[in-house]
């Protein structure tokens, strides 16, 4: 019986027996269940269940090759390369409490509290575990407002890391992009670069400049599984070069691209882009807040070297970055400017003081620049990055199994819903990836984000809508915080949303900042006219009952 021989694998690779093949001995499974009861520990009556339900919690089960007599394991399942030390106790809620918590959040899910949650995937921003080496870091930090020795440690680290010369700290990525922004844009200027990501480009908006994407085409194409989305199409770039002479500032450059759903650029694309700008005078900025996550694709991709290596190979094709410590470098806050050119720095360092504060601590804490700089030293291990995007594609590829329109291949620092195909009778101005992202949370709990119409804001001069070919639903997945059954909870709350897509109505926007309005606009929902529902039971964008 199919389901007895799972039940008997599930129960030995639970009780550890599974490593030696030569010692393996078969379970005695009538220690555990009672023929006609099912199981004594209450999984299930049903064996196959059971098993499932053994294998879920553990992950994929290893695959065995029969070798005449023996059953040889050719496949092991992986592990995170940590143990917990502590737990933070999660929160349950009903559907009805869900269903009135969007409701007074104007179907926003930054406007929710996180007590209200119980799987928080609305970034991987700052919203890290930190290792024990970081907290023991953090009690040597050296809070003198002047010349902190913990500031030195972050500037060692960062060179001897990603290998710029000058650092100045801010308190987190967007203040860095500020910065350059300050200083090399002037007004009429047209900074390239592959996709817009938020803050950047309304940085270089507020500078006078004009972002300008040239990213290839296939990252605008979420079924598309071009290994290298993030790349930029080199005769787009040149073109912009060539056709604003003394006019691009600097290109910019994301590894990874958040906004194409966490796709890398492969090392040869960098260096043909640094070519390019190299013969027309323009500098390269690096947008390097997940280039370790960028550095495991190319790693498994590309070339095959330690991520360390990349890493470094991919900062010195740049003139500089700007870094949110809050993602790779696995902190809870702090960023920093990076630049070979010595003026720059000079600029840069007298520019720190008027926004941010001491070009020895630009609004970090000395505890927090020592939890940086291990943090940065962590990021690059090669055992960590496997764990951390290895969750990732769990995700990504138990979605894709059921059928679930995600963008593809899946990216590094979480799993992209592509909110059109998903929701095709949802118009784009009726926000599609927001209604979804409403249901997902009133569904089960769980708190995503999108990154549509309504991420993409206006046009700073006509005041029109952007409406970008990529309307997403992001699960950005903290690093070392969830464990695989909070991917499963995920995963299947996602399944049971696709079950009622008919359902799920539009939104609008009512309320809308003037910048960045994603953080804070509030929207009312749209009624959904469903071939399956009369009038009277048309739902909202998140009554799925």
């Amino acid at each position: 019986m199919r389901s007895f021989a799972t039940l008997e694998l599930a129960l030995r690779l639970r009780s550890n027996s599974i490593g030696d093949n030569r010692s393996r001995s078969r379970v005695d499974t009538s220690r555990f269940c009672r023929l006609g009861k099912g199981c004594v520990c209450g999984f299930s009556r049903d064996l196959g269940v059971f098993a499932r339900n053994t294998r879920s919690a553990m992950g994929p089960l290893p695959v065995f090759a029969e070798t005449g007599e023996e059953t040889m394991l050719t496949k092991r399942s992986w592990a995170e390369p940590y143990k917990i030390k502590m737990v933070e106790p999660l929160r349950m809620t009903t559907r009805e409490y869900r269903e009135r918590s969007i409701a007074e959040a104007g179907y926003n899910t930054f406007l929710l509290r996180s007590d209200d949650v119980y799987i928080d995937l609305l970034t991987d921003s700052g919203t890290n575990a930190m290792s024990d080496r970081q907290w023991a870091a953090m009690m040597l930090g050296d809070e003198a407002y002047a010349g902190s020795r913990s500031f030195y440690h972050l500037e060692a680290a960062i060179q001897r890391v990603y290998g710029y010369k000058h650092v100045i700290p801010t308190h987190q990525g967007r203040g860095a992009e500020h910065i350059i922004s300050k200083i090399l844009i002037q007004p009429g200027d047209v900074i390239p670069g592959n996709m817009y990501f938020t803050t950047t480009r309304l940085h270089q908006e507020l500078a006078g400049g004009r972002f300008v994407d040239v990213i290839i085409p296939e990252a605008h194409e979420p079924a598309n599984e071009h290994p290298f989305k993030g790349n930029v199409d080199l005769q787009k770039l040149e073109d912009v070069l060539r056709e604003n002479p003394k006019r691009v500032p600097y290109v910019s450059v994301a590894a990874t691209v958040n906004m194409a759903g966490g796709q890398p650029i492969s090392i040869q694309n960098l260096r043909a882009v640094r070519d390019l700008t190299r013969r027309y005078g323009a500098p390269l900025i690096l947008d390097a807040t997940r280039v370790a996550e960028n550095a495991y694709f190319n790693q498994q991709r590309e070339c095959g070297w330690p991520i360390a290596r990349i890493v470094r190979e991919i900062c010195s094709l740049t003139d500089g970055c700007t870094m949110s410590a809050k993602k790779d470098p696995l902190a809870n806050i702090g960023g920093f400017l990076a630049v070979n050119d010595e003026a720059i720095a000079e600029k840069a360092r007298n520019m720190v003081v008027i926004y941010e504060g001491l070009h020895t601590y630009g609004g970090m804490s000395g505890r927090d620049m020592e939890a940086v700089a291990v943090g940065i030293e962590e990021s690059v291990q090669d055992d960590h990055m496997r764990a951390r995007v290895g969750q990732v594609q769990y995700l990504g590829e138990k979605l894709r199994g059921w059928h679930i329109p995600i963008v593809l291949p899946v990216g590094g620092h979480g799993v992209f819903l592509d909110a059109r195909a998903f929701l095709p009778h949802v118009p784009q101005e009726q926000c599609p990836a927001q209604s979804l992202a409403a249901a997902i949370y009133t569904d089960s709990g769980v708190r995503t984000m999108e990154r549509g119409i309504v991420s993409a804001g206006r046009d700073p001069e006509t005041g029109e809508e952007h409406k970008p070919r990529l309307e997403l639903v992001r699960l950005a997945i903290p690093r070392r915080v969830y464990t695989q059954a909070h991917m499963d909870v995920t995963a299947e709350s996602i399944l049971s949303v696709h079950e009622e897509r008919e359902r799920i109505g539009g939104l609008k926007i009512v309320y809308e900042p003037k910048y960045l309005r994603f953080f804070q606009a509030r929207l009312t929902p749209v009624p959904v006219e469903s071939k399956h529902a009369s009038e009277a039971e048309q739902l909202a964008p998140v009554a799925l009952n």
